[in-house]
C-alpha cells in the first residue's frame, strides 16, 4: 500500500475527474448503438446499421483525432480552462442530442460532443502521466483505467434505469458531468509551462501544433506503432458497437434472466425489457465490472513486463475474447468471453497510454498524449465499418429477415416498425418470434462475423510482434 502514498492530490482529483466523465460518457454510448438502431415502439431511431456504423465510427473516430489539436492547445492555455470548457460542451450536447432524430441532425450534435471530449482526453492523461514515475506508472496508470472502468460500469446501470424515456438517459449523463465543475475547484495545474506571451493569437499556437506534427511524422518508428495498435483499437470498439446489437438480435439471455428473477429480482425487474430478457447493455457492461474486480491485479502481474510485450500478449487474448462474444447464442458463453476479452484488455490497453507517456519530453506530455489518440481514431473508423456495413451484410436481423421473407415471398405491410415486421414474418411462417430468430442462425450463420475480427486481433499481435523484434534490434 505504501506506492499509493506516492501520488500527489492532483492524481486523485484527476482520477476522480476521470470517473465521472467516464460514467457520463458510457451512461449513453453502451446504449448508443441500439439506440440508434432500435425499433421505433422500444425508442430507437432505426437508422440502418450502416448508418450506425458511420455515425458512430467516423464521429468518435473524430473524437479522438482532435486531441493531436486540443492536447497542444492546453499546453499553451492552460489544463483547467480547457477543462472546463470541455464541461460546458459535455453538459449542452447531453441536453441537445435527444431532441434530434435524422440521421444528419444526430450526426451533427454527437460531433459537437465529440469536441467537448476531444479537449478533455489529452488534459486528464497528460495530468496521470505528469503525476507518475517511471516507479509509480504502471499501477498509477492501471488505478486510473480501473476508475475508467468504475465510470463506464456505473454509468449505463444508472442510465438503463430511464430506458423507458430516451431523453432521460442524455439528461441523466448531463447531471453527473456537471460534478466535475465542483472537483475542477481542487485541480491544480500539474507542472504546466506557463505561456508568457499573452498576445500570440490563435493561428500562431496552430502553426506551431503543425510544427511539431511534421517532426512527430519524421519518427517512423512511431508512426507505425500507431498504425499497429489501430488494430487493437478496431477490434475492442466492437464491444460497444456491434456486441449490445448482436445480444439484442441473437443471443438468448433467459438463462441470465431466470437467475436474477429466482435470486435478485430487482435486477429482472429494472434491467429487462420483456420477461425473459435481459436489456443487452447490461450483459455488455460485466466487461467494466471484470476490470474493476481485476485491473490492479492485473496491473501488478504485468508491471514488470516491458509495454510491448504486454500489449502483445493482451492483443492476442483480446482477439480470442471478442472473437468468442460473435460466435453463441448462449448468454453465459458470451459472458466468459467477455472475462477473456477483459483480461486481454487489462494487460495491453493501459500499457499503451504509459507507453508513449514514458518517452514524451517532459515539456510536450499533453502533445503526445494526443497522438495516443491517433490509433483509437483509425481504430473507431474501422471499427464503423465492421460495425456497419459488414455487420449489415453478414449478421444483422433485419436485414436477414427481409432477405428470409424475399425468398419465401410473404407479404409484409409497409410502415411496420422493426419489432412489428419480425412478429408478422414469425406469424406468417408458422413460428414464434424466438423460433424464427433460432432458424435465421442456423440457417444464415450470423456469427460468421467473428472471424472478421480474429483476422484483425491476430493480425494486431503479429504485427506488434514484428514491430518488436525490429525496433529491439536497431536499439541493441
Amino acid at each position: 500500500m505504501s506506492v499509493f502514498g506516492k501520488f500527489p492530490r492532483t492524481f486523485w482529483v484527476a482520477n476522480v475527474i476521470e470517473l465521472f466523465e467516464r460514467w457520463a460518457w458510457y451512461g449513453f454510448f453502451m446504449l448508443f448503438a441500439n439506440y440508434l438502431t432500435g425499433s421505433s415502439d422500444a425508442g430507437g431511431l432505426e437508422f440502418t446499421q450502416e448508418q450506425k456504423g458511420w455515425l458512430m465510427g467516423v464521429g468518435t473516430g473524430i473524437l479522438y483525432f482532435l486531441p493531436v489539436l486540443t492536447g497542444a492547445i492546453a499546453d499553451r492555455y492552460g489544463y483547467r480552462k480547457v477543462l472546463f470548457l470541455a464541461f460546458l460542451i459535455y453538459v449542452s450536447a447531453f441536453l441537445l442530442l435527444p431532441q434530434f432524430s435524422t440521421f444528419t441532425g444526430v450526426f451533427l450534435m454527437y460531433l459537437y460532443l465529440a469536441v467537448g471530449a476531444a479537449l478533455f482526453k489529452p488534459v486528464i492523461s497528460a495530468t496521470i502521466a505528469k503525476t507518475t514515475t517511471d516507479a509509480t506508472a504502471s499501477i498509477g496508470f492501471g488505478i486510473f483505467y480501473m476508475m475508467v472502468n468504475i465510470g463506464a460500469f456505473f454509468g449505463p446501470l444508472v442510465t438503463l434505469l430511464f430506458k423507458g424515456t430516451s431523453s432521460l438517459i442524455f439528461y441523466v449523463s448531463a447531471g453527473i458531468i456537471s460534478l466535475n465543475f465542483i472537483l475542477l475547484l481542487f485541480y491544480k495545474e500539474p507542472g504546466r509551462i506557463e505561456n508568457t506571451k499573452s498576445t500570440e493569437r490563435l493561428f500562431e499556437t496552430f502553426a506551431g501544433i503543425f510544427r511539431n506534427m511534421g517532426s512527430i511524422l519524421k519518427d517512423v518508428k512511431f508512426i507505425v506503432f500507431l498504425l499497429i495498435v489501430a488494430g487493437f483499437w478496431t477490434m475492442y470498439n466492437q464491444l460497444f458497437f456491434t456486441l449490445p446489437v448482436f445480444i439484442s438480435q441473437w443471443v438468448d439471455t433467459s438463462v441470465l434472466y431466470d437467475f436474477f428473477q429466482a435470486h435478485f429480482p430487482f435486477i429482472s425487474y429494472n434491467y429487462s425489457p420483456a420477461s425473459g430478457v435481459m436489456d443487452p447493455e447490461f450483459v455488455t457492461n460485466i466487461d467494466a465490472l471484470y476490470i474493476i474486480l481485476f485491473q490492479v491485479m492485473v496491473s501488478s502481474v504485468v508491471m514488470k513486463m516491458k509495454p510491448l510485450r504486454s500489449m502483445m500478449s493482451g492483443f492476442l487474448v483480446c482477439a480470442v475474447g471478442m472473437s468468442l462474444t460473435l460466435a453463441f447464442q448462449n448468454v453465459l458463453f458470451t459472458m466468459i468471453a467477455i472475462l477473456v476479452f477483459s483480461l486481454g484488455e487489462m494487460a495491453g490497453s493501459p500499457k499503451i497510454t504509459e507507453y508513449i507517456g514514458r518517452i514524451a519530453p517532459v515539456d510536450k506530455k499533453a502533445l503526445y498524449m494526443g497522438y495516443s489518440f491517433i490509433p483509437v481514431f483509425l481504430g473507431n473508423v474501422l471499427a464503423g465499418i465492421i460495425s456497419g456495413s459488414v455487420y449489415q451484410q453478414m449478421s444483422d436481423k433485419m436485414m436477414i429477415v427481409r432477405k428470409y421473407v424475399e425468398e419465401k415471398g410473404l407479404s409484409i405491410p409497409e410502415g411496420l416498425s422493426n419489432n412489428a415486421y419480425f412478429d408478422e414474418a414469425a406469424r406468417q411462417s408458422g413460428m414464434s418470434p424466438h423460433e424464427l430468430t433460432d432458424f435465421l442462425w442456423n440457417t444464415y450463420h450470423p456469427s460468421q462475423i467473428w472471424m472478421v475480427l480474429m483476422v484483425v486481433g491476430v493480425g494486431a499481435a503479429f504485427a506488434l510482434f514484428v514491430y518488436d523484434r525490429v525496433t529491439s534490434r536497431s536499439e541493441s
